[in-house]
């Protein structure tokens, strides 16, 4: 997938419609259109890479503020108090569905074992 074709990218560059709960000058928080909890964020950085595997030397600032991102809006969403999870896919077995990295916050409910 190119950055053309990346819906996220779109989503990112307001080419595509989506409602930001957050947009800074490095990633923008939305909901998934398709929520595995009753509350699923995804985190997504405004630069198209493409898996974990995608990260280059120096992005730790980027992958720190990523999470740090996802930490806020699980707060603002009330999910702090009793837990959450953070979860990357990566690739077709790992669950990705769009190859755009990205960080997913679930909560909402008591979240079962992952496996």
């Amino acid at each position: 997938m190119t950055e053309q074709d990346c819906i996220f990218c779109k989503i990112g560059k307001g080419e595509a419609p989506s409602t930001f709960l957050h947009r800074d000058d490095r990633c923008f928080v939305i909901r998934d259109i398709h929520p595995k909890a009753p509350i699923h964020l995804l985190v997504i950085p405004l630069r198209h890479i493409t898996a974990v595997a995608g990260l280059a030397a120096g992005d730790e600032l980027l992958v720190g503020h990523l999470l740090t991102v996802a930490g806020q809006a699980a707060k603002r969403e009330g999910l702090a108090e009793n837990g959450y999870r953070l979860v990357v896919n990566q690739g077709v077995d790992g669950g990705q569905e769009v190859a755009h990295l990205h960080v997913h916050v679930l909560g909402g409910r008591r979240l079962g074992a992952m496996g």
